[in-house]
């Protein structure tokens, strides 16, 4: 009894030291990656396994189904089928804040050196690889001017606001994301409130016409959007972070993501991850070159001069399995009759030798 009691106090001591390792694990880095939802075939472990903010797109790209440069030596991330992986990944980033009371408590790690990071190279595989699927690829980052996207997608996406005057113009009317708000106490005169609501808005403008065009969605290729909000970062410096607006719009942004990341997962049919990112200030500025939504040139080949595509696609490797492994079998099937006829006896196994090697019968 003794020692079953012994056993059962260490184990209830090991368990508190892994308890208090969590949370001031959790403490130290304050910034953390959240899966808000996931396909079942995409599993993400529960553990505080700390990851480094540059390799979040090679995280992202390996949910994906696609491979990286240098290996991911993170457990957090279990290897999943080869032959069912999702169709849309949504990695948000949210400015301004370490955490946001989500309604849904998803898979959350710590991230530890918080540098900016961008989509860039996880957007370039999915146009090498499906340049005539004319995937949806979406990028949503903050300037001074207010809202900027860039990317390549379908054109129907041209209705999304871009500018401020634009991003003015939708939240006037009749359906804009004013009308779905709870009531708060946030001046819409305002600048900031505005960049707030126009990140809100676009939101529910990605949604909306996902939802009209639903055929975006079943696609062959992946899509990918990326989206950078800083407002609630604008007004931690205009309000402060113990002010009620910076409060109440941190409750309202939490609430709509946590929407968002609901209908994007139905829309895509269960088959998209969406992940948030919270970061309180990242360590250096990014610094990105502003151009339209549908501006951005096509993915060239580095190695050629004339601005050439790459001349594989997606089925480049399913076309090589079947090429190598049919002259695989031909070539066995070669050698196998040719040491057959080589050890052949002519006057006792060929037919032909037996049908022309007859005496002729003489009436």
């Amino acid at each position: 009894m003794e020692f079953f009691r012994a056993v059962r106090g260490f184990n209830s001591f090991q368990m508190a030291m892994l308890a208090i390792f969590a949370v001031l694990t959790a403490g130290a880095f304050g910034d953390s990656f959240t899966v808000l939802r996931a396909p079942q075939y995409v599993t993400f472990k529960e553990g505080q396994w700390p990851i480094s903010g540059e390799r979040i797109p090679d995280l992202v790209a390996l949910t994906l189904g696609f491979s990286v440069k240098e290996d991911l030596a993170w457990p957090g991330l279990r290897v999943g089928s080869l032959f069912r992986r999702p169709r849309a990944n949504a990695l948000i980033v949210v400015r301004g804040v370490d955490q946001l009371p989500l309604l849904k408590s998803g898979t959350s790690y710590p991230i530890e050196n918080a540098v900016p990071f961008t989509l860039d190279s996880v957007a370039n595989t999915i146009h090498s690889l499906f340049l005539e699927d004319y995937p949806i690829v979406l990028q949503l980052a903050p300037i001074e001017e207010g809202v900027y996207m860039e990317g390549r997608a379908n054109a129907v996406f041209e209705e999304l606001p871009v500018t401020l005057r634009q991003i003015r113009s939708r939240l006037s009317q009749n359906n804009s994301v004013l009308d779905v708000l709870p009531p708060n106490s946030l001046n819409r005169n305002s600048e900031v409130v505005q960049l707030f609501f126009s990140e809100l808005q676009v939101l529910q403008d990605i949604i909306a016409l996902l939802s009209q065009y639903k055929h975006l969605a079943s696609e062959h290729s992946p899509d990918l959007y990326s989206l950078d909000l800083s407002s609630l970062e604008a007004m931690e410096k205009s309000y402060g972070q113990d002010s009620q607006q910076f409060k109440e719009a941190t409750q309202i942004l939490a609430s709509m993501l946590q929407k968002f990341a609901d209908d994007m997962f139905s829309i895509y049919n269960s088959s998209a991850v969406v992940e948030l990112v919270t970061v309180k200030k990242f360590d250096s500025p990014l610094v990105r070159k502003t151009r339209s939504i549908l501006e951005s040139k096509q993915i060239s080949n580095p190695g050629s001069p004339y601005n050439l595509a790459y001349k594989y696609n997606f089925d480049y490797a399913v076309i090589f399995n079947i090429i190598l492994w049919m002259m695989i079998v031909l070539v066995l099937a070669v050698i196998a009759i040719s040491y057959n006829l080589w050890n052949m006896d002519p006057g006792y196994d060929s037919i032909i030798y037996r049908m022309t090697n007859q005496k002729i019968r003489v009436d």
